[in-house]
């Protein structure tokens, strides 16, 4: 059968970025040059990385880093925008989403050092102010400041920026409906040509096995997950989660297994599931309802068992929602 000129072709797209892979499927017309559409989808992600790696010592935020406390150091929009909303988040949470925790996270061996003991020590006996308080930044000016020896690691927001980038990418190709991710953190955008929304899964927080919890049908929204079960390691006989808890610089003790958020951006998604990964389901749960989340608490009971605390009608069960938007 012969395709009209409004027939949608179905692309699908990956390439590697921050250790991981991303990906993009979406709905394009015939003609669209998808060679230079993969090209960009790369160099975006490429540019994030290369801005807020912190595997990388010449990123631009270990440049800000390494900069003298108190000297201005000029950094790029893309990363004075994540500092901003990082900013933002950190105080509306009260400091359970902190980004100055990148000296607890290269002692614990969450980075690109091994463990290290004496770091450690030094982690949990200085325990600094909230990054929001201790950095500036000149949004005008494109420049920022740190006003102690504060080293910032932004891993609980750059992987949902970075979706976000690729889903501007693809607007400006025209594209107007697509799904795309890095390492699990999706952003949806339209509908499929059929009028049916993007279903993702959310996974089953367990190390050995991937696998669905419950699926997510979205539309013009992003979902990341935060969770204990992929990233983390052994000390004293206990499994010890990569996020951190920023007022101990150390591991969080019994976090939940996971958080997931849904939310308008991916960065925000992002951010917003580690901190309710650190204040707990009791805490994290009054904190969404003050800011009007929507988020899935997952936490182990005996016998491997999941109790589940959900907030906002996207995860209520006993609500029709229809699609998340």
């Amino acid at each position: 059968m012969l395709k009209t000129s409004t027939e949608q072709n179905r692309l699908s797209m990956n390439g590697p970025t921050m250790g991981t892979r991303w990906s993009a499927s979406f709905y394009a017309p015939d003609g669209l040059d998808s060679e230079a559409v993969r090209q960009a989808l790369q160099a975006a992600v490429n540019e994030v990385d290369t801005q807020m790696s912190t595997w990388n010592p010449n990123s631009d935020l270990m440049r800000l880093n390494a900069g003298r406390p108190g000297a201005w150091i000029s950094v790029p929009p893309c990363l004075v925008e994540v500092l901003r909303l990082a900013f933002d988040i950190g105080r509306a949470s009260g400091g359970a989403f902190d980004v100055g925790v990148g000296a607890a996270v290269r002692a614990w061996g969450f980075g690109p050092e091994a463990v290290d003991e004496a770091r450690i020590r030094k982690a949990l006996e200085m325990p600094h102010p909230p990054a929001h308080e201790i950095v500036e930044l000149d949004v005008d000016g494109g420049r920022a400041r740190r006003l102690a020896p504060v080293d910032l690691d932004l891993n609980g927001i750059a992987k949902g920026y970075g979706v976000d980038r690729l889903a501007e990418v693809l607007h400006g190709f025209g594209i107007a409906s697509g799904l795309v991710g890095i390492d699990g953190e999706m952003r949806a955008f339209g509908l499929h040509p059929a009028g049916e929304p993007w279903v993702i899964a959310v996974e089953a927080p367990d190390p050995d096995r991937r696998a669905p919890h419950s699926i997510l049908a979205l539309q013009d929204a992003a979902v990341a997950t935060s969770g204990d079960y992929r990233h983390w390691l052994m000390a004293g006989g206990r499994r010890l989660s990569h996020t951190m808890n920023p007022r101990r610089g150390a591991p969080l003790p019994e976090p939940p297994a996971s958080v997931t958020v849904i939310a308008r951006t991916c960065a925000e998604a992002d951010a917003w599931a580690t901190a309710l990964m650190v204040l707990g389901p009791k805490a994290g749960t009054q904190l969404a309802e003050r800011e009007r989340l929507n988020a899935l608490f997952l936490s182990r009971g005996a016998e491997s068992t999941l109790q589940s605390k959900t907030v906002g009608l996207i995860f209520d069960p006993s609500h029709d929602h229809g699609d998340a938007h």
